[in-house]
């Protein structure tokens, strides 16, 4: 039988070819990620991606930046996200280069930085018959992410829903604990076509306001602030703020007055945005409580612990020798505890909580413990600062502060994961105007120059702070970089390998030729020589006053400069103690510490 008449009236509407309907649907997702705030883009090259690839680009609402390195790709997004709080697409085709995602979507997920990652993939007539270029994506990335969506290959039936699931995915980046989420997202030959009408804008979807975002307890509740405030009162207590303690405007300010008005220390690291010249803020507890008579005689009765952890053995050894009642507070449910010693973890917003316990206005810490902290500061920061001026080679201490403190305000920082964020929090002096960021989540070393590139793209003045086997470990992050026009000052400390490797047991208990193969691993690449194959700037810098004019005069430019710092790793070890005792004699000398004690 031939196919009946269609019944007289209006002709339907003619459905879109396969490239069309794949294009209307990425123009969809993009239009409805504009509309929530969305704005930056890191997408790495491939044929499957490619109507989203288009949509992206041709969209002059978005920042894209493609990058040839999906592995690169994602440390950008993953630096985008932390220094905005808003997630960047990150987009690559079928196959390997997803997996290539790994690290970066494991960083942000256990730093908490909102991430939407999209892998294009083959339909499901592709999948399991072995064609190229086809992975099994399904959990690719497994507990790391918070949420995975595979809607399969666009279809008109599905059109009602584009906006939506645009929507979902951005909205579960984000909540009381952000992170990445994961579309897997089929594509069926032809790629390329044309967008047709988009779905109707539907104003239900539009983004909620942060706060209602955040979770219900967002302060302590009654129970909380009965049970808290007076167990505090009184005390001889610190306050800790460790990565992110403050990210909104106004949470430095707020936890700074919580510390003055209980009296307490506030031990700040440089990326918890609490870190800033105050009576309170404390800068050189590393360096201070390897006095044993200091860290005795400041032996704390109550810690209230904001944000991430901090990088130093010392104070966490402190704190964990302490005896004192522990409590930890962070917007989010990654409150870390390796040692076992918080008391209590609650979910809140540091700030709200500060002036919640400053409303009751509990009684200080005794005068003597407050003036106690404040001496040892003073005199520790003059001790740090008058042994570093004696040195005019390059030190790795004096490389972390001077770096901070040449960046103008509103510039961000990057540092690496070894040495350089530690030399940044046991010896940099407070400086306010500079974000600072570190990817401590996993605390890996890869990808640094990449999350630096990401955190540039926002616009802002950049600076990253690498140590050589990082820059290195990421070098495929140069390639293009001369042409993205980012304001970025890469710092290298070239000590020839692995210099906190120096510092371990490894270092004394490993025959010599073996640490220096296995740990040290010597690398003898030219490091300004590969920034210019890569036609970057770069000079070398062996003095501290090299460094500080190299450093000064690229920000002084536009583009991306690279400054090679160069070091030599046992006279870093060396110039580390010779701080340290510096401020071990001067805490005597003054009565706090060791020598004063006899």
């Amino acid at each position: 039988m031939g196919t009946p008449p269609s019944p007289p009236g209006d002709p339907p509407a003619a459905e879109l070819g396969t490239a069309d309907l794949n294009s209307t649907f990425c123009a969809a997702l993009v239009d409805q990620w504009s509309r929530l705030g969305l704005r930056h883009a890191f997408v790495s090259p491939g044929s499957r991606s490619t109507p989203l690839a288009l949509a992206l680009v041709t969209d002059p609402r978005w920042h894209v930046e493609v990058v040839i390195d999906e592995r690169s790709a994602s440390f950008a997004a993953v630096g985008c996200g932390a220094l905005t709080g808003v997630p960047a697409v990150l987009l690559c085709t079928s196959g390997t280069a997803a997996a290539e995602f790994h690290a970066a979507v494991v960083e942000a997920h256990q730093s908490a930085v909102p991430l939407l990652v999209v892998t294009a993939d083959r339909p499901p007539e592709l999948q399991g018959v072995w064609a190229p270029q086809t992975i099994d994506q399904r959990r690719l990335y497994g507990s790391a992410v918070r949420w995975y969506c595979e809607p399969g290959p666009p279809m008109e039936a599905g059109r009602s829903s584009w906006r939506a699931l645009a929507t979902d995915a951005y909205l579960r980046t984000l909540g009381v604990t952000p992170g990445p989420v994961h579309l897997d997202l089929a594509f069926r030959e032809p790629l390329a076509g044309e967008a047709g009408d988009l779905p109707p804008v539907d104003p239900s979807l539009s983004a909620p306001p942060p706060e209602t975002r955040r979770g219900a307890q967002w302060g302590l509740t009654d129970e909380e602030r009965a049970r808290l405030v007076p167990a505090l009162a009184g005390r001889r207590g610190v306050v800790v703020a460790g990565v992110r303690a403050a990210v909104e405007p106004g949470d430095s300010d707020a936890i700074i007055e919580l510390a003055h008005l209980l009296g307490w220390p506030l031990l700040a690291d440089a990326q918890s945005g609490c870190r800033l010249p105050d009576p309170a803020v404390v800068t050189t507890s590393d360096a201070a409580l390897r006095s044993v008579d200091v860290a005795e005689r400041l032996r704390p009765e109550f810690v209230l612990r904001i944000g991430g952890l901090l990088a130093s053995k010392v104070l966490a050894g402190w704190l964990r020798s302490s005896g004192a009642l522990q409590i930890g507070l962070d917007r989010s449910d990654r409150i870390p505890d390796p040692d076992r010693q918080l008391t209590r973890s609650i979910v809140a917003d540091p700030a709200t909580v500060a002036a919640q316990i400053a409303a009751l206005a509990p009684a200080p810490a005794p005068i003597d413990w407050t003036r106690d902290w404040a001496a040892v500061e003073v005199i520790s920061r003059a001790a740090i600062d008058a042994t570093l001026d004696r040195h005019g080679e390059v030190t790795e201490p004096a490389v972390a502060g001077d770096v901070l403190s040449a960046l103008p305000d509103g510039a961000a920082l990057v540092v690496a994961s070894s040495m350089p964020v530690r030399d940044l929090e046991w010896y940099a002096a407070a400086r306010g105007g500079v974000t600072v960021w570190s990817n401590r989540g996993a605390n890996g070393i890869d990808g640094v120059v990449s999350t630096a590139i990401g955190v540039a793209a926002t616009g802002r003045t950049t600076a990253a702070l690498v140590g050589d086997l990082a820059f290195l470990h990421d070098a495929s992050a140069l390639t293009a970089l001369r042409s993205r026009h980012l304001d970025l000052v890469i710092v290298v400390v070239d000590n020839n390998g692995g210099g906190i490797f120096s510092f371990l047991p490894q270092r004394s208990v490993v025959e010599s030729a073996t640490f220096e193969r296995v740990f040290a691993t010597p690398h003898g690449v030219d490091l300004a020589a590969l920034a210019g194959a890569h036609g970057i700037d770069a000079l070398v810098a062996e003095t501290r006053a090299g460094v500080r004019s190299g450093v000064s005069g690229a920000l002084a430019r536009r583009g991306t400069r690279v400054v090679v710092a160069r070091s030599e790793r046992d006279h870093n070890v060396s110039v580390h103690d010779e701080i340290n005792a510096a401020v071990a004699a001067a805490l005597g000398s003054a009565g706090l510490g060791d020598a004063g004690c006899g």
